[in-house]
């Protein structure tokens, strides 16, 4: 009897999250399309999952929802009827309330245009720095490329210096650009997708700004986490003292 009551209520409890009203609205228009399936996903345990979809049939303008517990990324993937090796995904920064996205069939990712939430505004922010970035990189790249064919050793060596000193700017400003942001979930999820290698140190004071209602949300758990992680990690490898060996001793 005392099983059957936990199994029915495991079976309430389930019910009832499946059951929770849609808190997010995906508006989208894709220029173009005439015959598909558009799909609403989210990462979940590691795995990417459908949550809402829509079959196209001659009406580009659709309409996808769900609830969401907190902000987070989500993607709109494209499945279309022919030429499939150019299905895409749009990847988003939503949170409760709407969300419209206009793109065309041609484009799908290139020609996205997102009306969200400040999360999503702060993430174009981002992105639009870091895209200068990846522009010297490239440039960097060239440079060395060039060096290489040319053997010239002296270049190959400034060439190096300035790529350690962009990589750490681009840490630094990512750094930067959570902390001043800490009242947003954008700033723990930046921590956790770019600078998750960073020195442990810098991850710790972006959580430690952490507005409280940004560290119980989904990526302020993650990062605090991450963070417990790393600090066992890191207190494991310290603690491992290094092998005496004889000076004669078979290898």
């Amino acid at each position: 009897m005392k099983k059957l009551s936990i199994l029915l209520l495991a079976i309430i409890a389930l019910t009832s999250c499946n059951n929770k009203e849609s808190n997010l609205i995906v508006n989208a228009n894709i220029d173009g399309l005439k015959k598909g399936t558009v799909y609403l996903q989210k990462i979940e345990d590691t795995l990417m999952i459908d949550v809402d979809s829509v079959a196209i049939d001659g009406n580009a303008n659709i309409t996808l929802e769900t609830y969401i517990e907190s902000p987070q990324m989500m993607y709109l993937y494209l499945k279309k009827v022919s030429n499939s090796q150019y299905d895409d995904r749009i990847d988003f920064f939503a949170e409760e309330g709407e969300v419209t996205i206009n793109t065309t069939l041609e484009n799908f990712v290139t020609d996205a245009e997102i009306i969200g939430a400040k999360n999503q505004e702060k993430l174009e922010e981002y992105r639009s720095m870091m895209q200068r970035f990846n522009d010297k990189n490239l440039e960097l790249i060239q440079e060395n490329f060039e060096a290489q064919r040319d053997e010239n050793e002296e270049q190959l060596i400034d060439v190096n210096k300035q790529y350690e000193s962009l990589l750490k700017r681009k840490y630094l400003y990512t750094v930067n650009f959570a902390i001043n942001n800490k009242d947003l979930e954008i700033a723990p999820y930046l921590a956790l997708s770019e600078v998750f290698d960073a020195n442990i140190k810098y991850l710790d004071t972006i959580y430690k700004s952490l507005e409280p209602k940004v560290k119980k949300s989904m990526y302020g758990k993650e990062l605090k986490d991450f963070l417990e992680e790393r600090r066992e990690e890191e207190e494991a490898s310290e603690s491992v003292e290094p092998v005496e060996t004889e000076e004669n001793d078979i290898s």
